[in-house]
């Protein structure tokens, strides 16, 4: 059995061969030549490699000529993410040690269908904040004019037509003709895109179930899935939490446990999308809506609406372990129950 640490790059990878007795050889390949690769692999190795933009890929390339192949979570191994030897080869010949000692942090691999949706959720959100930033820039614009328009009427149509009723000097009307263009081929590729999510999100499991919950529509109930994957990958809803960033950092100083804000290392996007739902969720939710106003009451109305985004996510986990579909959200009654 050998050891393979691999350090891979869009167009090479350098591979450490390491063997039982902690002998090691380092080669270089061109991911455009994989086969060559690909032979000198055996059924009985090991194979480790960080998680990057095509160890997917990857990984389908090579699985079923190995033994296995562990996807490793850079964020979380730390030995190769603070080291002052930041090579190529150093970086192979450190994930094929701890493969050997069985030390690695594991990175979540979702399907393929899940990881095409989140990929398509991510670039829904990339567009959006374009947007954002086109809008703030006609607004400024306005603003240097004396004119004074609500940024939220500008993301729409009748909104950006509205800018027209002014006489503009040639500079400034050729640059907010392109800004207004920007604006509308946007709006509608996010719009395409708002349309397809919920049709794919269909065929994704669990979302009936997420669905059902009063406060996540079909676009989140398929954004959230995208994010999570297969909820068996975690033990618990802490754990889920935890993946979210939505748990409070925590410090410990002799016998003093200090709990600070939340972590935020998780999914942004799913975080992001989580508190939107629980916005809504905590105004037909009764016991969502107490929770809230009890917490807003000794701590503010920010952190209360994270608490109670993290009460969701725990009942988001209850519904997609035991394959809930709500009847009724609001008196947590079971279509099947």
């Amino acid at each position: 059995m050998s050891y393979l640490g691999i350090d891979l790059h869009t167009n090479s990878l350098t591979v450490c061969y390491r063997t039982q007795r902690g002998q090691e050889r380092l080669r270089t390949f061109d991911l455009n030549d994989l086969d060559v690769f690909r032979g000198t692999l055996r059924k009985r190795d090991r194979v480790a490699v960080e998680a990057t933009g095509n160890t997917r890929w990857f990984v389908q390339q090579i699985e079923s000529r190995v033994k296995n192949v562990v996807v490793v979570d850079p964020n979380k191994f730390e030995v190769i993410t603070r080291s002052v030897s930041k090579t190529d080869k150093h970086d192979a010949k450190t994930l094929a040690y701890y493969l050997s000692k069985d030390m690695l942090p594991k990175a979540r691999i979702k399907d393929e269908q899940t990881a095409q949706l989140h990929s398509l959720a991510e670039t829904r959100d990339k567009l959006v904040k374009q947007r954002t930033a086109l809008i703030n820039k006609i607004h400024n614009v306005l603003n240097s004019h004396g004119i004074t328009l609500k940024k939220e009427s500008l993301g729409t149509q009748k909104g950006l037509n509205t800018i027209w009723a002014w006489d503009w000097p040639t500079v400034v009307e050729v640059e907010l003709k392109v800004l207004v263009g920007q604006i509308e081929n946007l709006n509608e590729a996010i719009k395409r895109l708002d349309d397809e999510l919920p049709r794919q999100g269909r065929k994704l499991k669990g979302y009936a179930g997420l669905s059902s919950i009063k406060g996540i529509g079909p676009k989140s109930a398929t954004v959230l899935l995208s994010v999570i994957g297969n909820v068996k990958d975690f033990s618990d809803e802490d754990k889920l939490a935890a993946y979210f960033g939505i748990v409070p950092r925590v410090s410990n100083s002799n016998e003093t446990v200090h709990h600070g804000r939340i972590t935020k290392r998780g999914s942004k996007l799913g975080r992001t999308t989580l508190v939107q739902c629980t916005l809504v969720a905590k105004r037909y939710s009764p016991y969502l809506r107490r929770f809230y106003e009890r917490l807003k009451q000794r701590r503010g109305s920010g952190k209360a609406i994270i608490a109670t985004a993290r009460k969701l996510l725990g009942i988001i986990y209850q519904t997609l372990t035991n394959g809930w579909i709500f009847e009724d959200f609001p008196n947590f009654v079971l279509a099947n129950g």
